[in-house]
């Protein structure tokens, strides 16, 4: 959403869209935030308890708290295009139509074993590794000799992803 300000009832109409959108279901997703007004405030905590959503949100005073948003913001500022200035609140969603739609559909993530995110979100994980791997073996197949220590083999795709992963209590020792 690209809007002329920040409030709660603006995040609180975005969360509700989205999942709705999505189809997500309660108890389905996790939401992180930073300490922002929006993102604390009743409204959307509620529209959140209400949707069975889980939130968490940035440790005081801890600005690199969230990984992910910071990866993204570097994605979206240094991909050719970024227009050095917008002009105006149309530029800026057209700018953001362009950039989400390349970015979930066409950006592979490292994090993601090189799949975009909508590969991953709408289950095609399977067939893309599979298909992946057939090219990698037609590869290794006519030329073995590029291939040092192994054929090559796609990534896997992650089981999970954590911003902070929760300590074992093993860990804690």
């Amino acid at each position: 959403m690209v809007a002329d300000g920040e409030s709660a009832e603006l995040a609180k109409r975005l969360i509700a869209d989205t999942c709705s959108k999505q189809g997500i279901e309660p108890g389905q997703l996790s939401i992180h935030a930073d300490r922002g007004s929006s993102m604390t405030s009743k409204p959307v905590a509620f529209l959140m308890a209400d949707l069975g959503i889980t939130k968490t949100h940035s440790r005081p005073h801890v600005s690199d708290d969230n990984p992910y948003s910071e990866s993204h913001f570097r994605t979206l500022k240094y991909r050719p295009g970024f227009p050095e200035r917008i002009g105006s609140i149309q530029d800026s969603r057209v700018f953001a139509r362009e950039f989400f739609a390349w970015y979930d559909e066409e950006h592979r993530h490292s994090g993601l074993g090189l799949l975009s995110p909508a590969v991953v979100h709408y289950g095609l994980a399977p067939a893309a590794i599979e298909q992946r791997r057939a090219v990698l073996d037609a590869a290794y197949s006519a030329h073995p000799e590029r291939f040092v220590r192994k054929p090559p083999q796609p990534l896997p795709l992650p089981k999970e992803v954590w911003i902070n992963k929760p300590k074992q209590p093993s860990e804690t020792r």
